[in-house]
Formats: structure tokens, C-alpha cells, sequence
């Protein structure tokens, strides 16, 4: 039962992740520029972290939490709102 709670916790966690890089993606972009590519990229990491801590119990739910919160951070870094931002910055 721990195993499966653990396993539930790490999905909402990354839904919830996923979620609120879609939804600020989409306030910054709009719909004509949203970033589909980032955000599938995001989901199948997503899905891989998940099947990690499904095959490997020894690994802790925290470690994974904070590898998709950095794998989220760099994902969002790759996006055109940013990535002008940062253009614009050292210009």
C-alpha cells in the first residue's frame, strides 16, 4: 500500500507540474504560439520518471520530485517567451 501511495503522490505531483506549465505558457503565448513540442516533451519525462519509481521502490519520491521540477525548469527555458527574454536581455 506505501508503494502505490508513493507511486500516486509522484503522478499528482508531476500533473500538477504539467498543468502549471501549460497554464503560464498559455498566458504568456497565447494560443498561436504555445509551445506543443515542450509540453510533450514534459508529459513523456513525466511518464518516464513515473514508470522509474514504479520499477525501482529504492528510489525516493523527493529525489524524483525535485529531478521534474529542474527537467520542468529546463524545458520552460527552451520556450519563445524566455528565450526572447533572455535575447533581450544581453542585447
Amino acid at each position: 500500500m506505501k508503494k502505490i501511495f508513493k507511486t500516486l503522490v509522484l503522478a499528482v505531483f508531476v500533473v500538477l507540474v504539467t498543468a502549471t506549465f501549460g497554464f503560464a505558457e498559455y498566458t504568456a503565448t497565447g494560443v498561436s504560439e504555445f509551445p506543443y513540442f515542450q509540453l510533450g516533451c514534459l508529459i513523456v519525462g513525466g511518464m518516464t520518471i513515473i514508470s522509474l519509481k514504479q520499477k525501482y521502490q529504492k528510489i525516493y519520491t523527493g529525489e524524483l520530485m525535485g529531478v521534474f521540477a529542474m527537467y520542468t525548469i529546463l524545458i520552460a527555458l527552451f520556450t519563445a517567451p524566455v528565450f526572447n527574454t533572455i535575447k533581450t536581455l544581453v542585447s
